[in-house]
């Protein structure tokens, strides 16, 4: 297998390509129903399929939905090569602003203290992220603590892209058949709505949408998101008593009722949790947004069955139908669809070592498109991409994690082909 040379030519342009996506708003929004869920996502799916022509993919294509397809073909004398696929999506997320962003680079990270916002004070430590400290010595690229970063998944993008580039000046180095996709919405749970398995032509595929450096997964949480409402009745407080329901109240309830040691705080590992998400409550009315997660299939079907019993209980306890719950499942534990085909994990693993790397295979405690997508019959192990504290103004990432992401994936392409035979 050849080894990459990756020059400071290569190591800028990952760099730069980095930064531009960062700088493209495209936060998708869970309250919209169109796809994309908001229009700034077209921004940077137009960007992203300007750049994929001008490279010189073949195949490149930008659908109604904002889906992006694009090929490179093989450059190996194999019968029946596997076509491979890398995976990335656009949008960030909504739980922090990803509007101005202002990427900050930091060369030769000293260990200590960044201040990243000499006007509010925002400092990113490791006595807060002990993580950190692993980056001594490193390129850092942080936010200005103001907003997001978008390495989730613009880093994922960035080394997609640039390993692909890199292959198509590169022809010394075998590969067969490559598809990519970029996606919209998957911050939100749909990014897999409209993806066309089909269409993209690939035996199997990798999300590049992993965090640390070694991250190689292939289990996730079962998810489901559950919203309670509550009806109140609201009277004037001076002549309330035996009339008014405080649907407010009702909430607090409600919450109180579920185990205080399951939440994301307090559990880690394969332990599952009830996450609140959002409260919206005043005396007539209330909402409450969970979202419910664990590995185990028959502990997750029995968390909803828990926050169904509750809605019941409670209900009967006040007899009136102040409570309802909805309950929609959104993706599902992916590590059953690798039962007999555990060679698509081990060529990721083999590409991982052959770059210096000690796997970490370990379960995701979330989920990424790839979940969904091996449901719908295209395998789909999750890979590092390399940042770190995603969804809020602390993250960061190293642009050295991002080489290797892209020599991993560049070892991928050309390991698969030999890998497989056995296989096929």
């Amino acid at each position: 297998m050849l080894k990459i040379e990756f020059d400071p030519y290569w190591r800028d342009k990952l760099l730069q390509r980095f930064l531009r996506y960062t700088k493209i708003y495209s936060t998708s929004d869970p309250e919209s129903v169109a796809t994309p869920s908001t229009e700034r996502q077209w921004s940077i799916a137009r960007y992203l399929f300007d750049e994929l022509l001008s490279l010189g993919f073949s195949g490149v294509s930008l659908d109604k939905k904002g889906y992006i397809y694009a090929y490179l073909p093989s450059n190996i004398d194999f019968s029946h090569p596997p076509v491979i696929g890398f995976i990335s999506h656009y949008d960030t997320s909504p739980d922090f602003n990803g509007e101005h962003v202002h990427p900050q680079i930091w060369e030769d990270y000293n260990g200590e203290d960044l201040l990243l916002n000499k006007d509010t004070g925002f400092t990113l430590s490791p006595k807060k992220f002990e993580s950190l400290k692993k980056y001594k010595g490193k390129t850092l690229i942080t936010t200005d603590g103001s907003s997001l970063l978008g390495a989730d998944d613009k880093a994922g993008i960035a080394e997609i892209v640039t390993a692909m580039e890199y292959l198509l000046v590169h022809p010394e180095i075998p590969h067969g058949k490559i598809a990519i996709a970029f996606t919209p919405d998957e911050e939100i749970g749909r990014g897999a709505d409209f993806f066309d398995v089909e269409k993209l032509g690939a035996d199997w595929a990798y999300t590049m949408d992993g965090g640390e450096v070694g991250e190689l997964e292939y289990e996730n949480f079962n998810a489901a998101s559950a919203q309670i409402k509550i009806k109140g009745l609201s009277v004037h407080p001076g002549y309330a008593y035996g009339k008014m329901v405080n649907a407010a109240l009702l909430a607090a309830e409600f919450i109180n009722l579920l185990p205080k040691n399951e939440t994301p705080s307090t559990t880690k590992g394969y332990e599952g949790f009830f996450h609140l998400m959002d409260i919206k409550a005043n005396i007539s009315e209330a909402r409450l947004k969970y979202i419910i997660r664990d590995h185990d299939e028959e502990k997750f079907e029995q968390r909803k069955i828990f926050l169904e019993t509750q809605v019941l209980e409670l209900n009967e306890k006040y007899g009136e139908e102040f409570f309802s719950v909805d309950i929609k499942d959104q993706y599902r534990n992916m590590k059953q669809q690798f039962s007999d085909k555990m060679y698509i994990v081990e060529i990721a693993k083999r590409a991982l070592e052959e770059a210096g790397i000690i796997p970490n295979i370990k379960a995701i405690r979330g989920g990424t498109d790839g979940a969904r997508l091996s449901y719908m019959g295209l395998p789909c192990p999750n890979i590092f991409a390399g940042g770190v504290n995603f969804h809020g103004p602390y993250e960061y990432v190293a642009l050295e994690s991002m080489e290797k992401a892209v020599e991993v994936i560049i070892n991928i392409a050309q390991l698969a082909p030999n890998l497989y035979k056995g296989h096929a």
